[in-house]
């Protein structure tokens, strides 16, 4: 793609970046990148991926706006109360950004609905609520051979990590977290969540993300990045590939 001179100009500040350039800036413009959730992560996500300039955003989400959103979903104003997420966050991301395509998915993308969404899709980034969601995203990725960001945020504590099923090497989600069908899970309705935590760690999946599309740096492949916004204490751990995963181990990943 050739970057005119407005482009240029928007995109200065990383074209001056000799680890993006005007060829990873174009690697950006170029991008269709699926973001699965348009809540507490998927705002900062979206609008950090838009503002930086990729090429086709699919905000998927069926849930709407409500009151309590407000507090930590950035995307959204006091005026898109009931509007579906997936819309407000669309809009509030071409405000930014009008010369992208943002399109909303204004329902849960699961089944055949997902895999679909997934192949067509560079990249994906998982900013979901639920341990189902995650999972169901992460057997799409693996199965379509797509780079998967994922992240979590509860409380004071997040965490994130980068999925590549095109690396020999990579492990899956189902690697570091293996499916727990019927545990009980921790959400923000009863547990509660600092309002800048989901900005955190929201930004730092579009910031992966980013690097991925551009071959920038090193992303957090193979390895957990844990954040305690209490202390203000960041931890990285290894996270190595299961050879028995049932989703990405031995003949699973051989016929993905």
């Amino acid at each position: 793609m050739e970057l005119n001179d407005d482009l240029l100009l928007r995109y200065s500040r990383h074209i001056l970046l000799p680890e993006v350039g005007v060829a990873g800036q174009a690697r950006i413009c170029e991008a269709s990148v699926l973001v699965i959730g348009a809540g507490g992560l998927g705002c900062p996500v979206a609008l950090y991926l838009g503002a930086a300039g990729v090429g086709r955003l699919l905000l998927a989400d069926g849930d709407t706006v409500d009151l309590t959103n407000l507090q930590r979903q950035i995307g959204h104003a006091s005026a898109a109360i009931g509007e579906n997420k997936a819309d407000s966050l669309a809009r509030s991301v071409l405000a930014i950004n009008p010369g992208i395509a943002v399109e909303p998915i204004r329902h849960a993308l699961a089944g055949e609905a997902l895999q679909t969404a997934v192949a067509a899709a560079d990249l994906v980034v998982d900013a979901s609520d639920n341990f189902a969601t995650r999972h169901a995203v992460n057997r799409a990725c693996v199965a379509a051979g797509k780079p998967l960001v994922s992240g979590a945020a509860i409380g004071f504590s997040g965490q994130l990590a980068v999925f590549d099923a095109r690396q020999a090497a990579s492990p899956c989600y189902h690697c570091l977290f293996p499916d727990a069908t019927g545990e009980p899970e921790v959400r923000c309705a009863e547990a509660g969540v600092f309002s800048p935590l989901v900005g955190v760690i929201g930004a730092m999946q579009a910031m992966e993300a980013l690097k991925c599309l551009t071959h920038a740096g090193q992303p957090l492949v193979g390895r957990l990045l844990l954040w305690d916004g209490l202390r203000a204490d960041a931890r990285v751990m290894k996270v190595p590939r299961d050879p028995a995963c049932p989703v990405c181990g031995g003949g699973a990943r051989q016929a993905g």
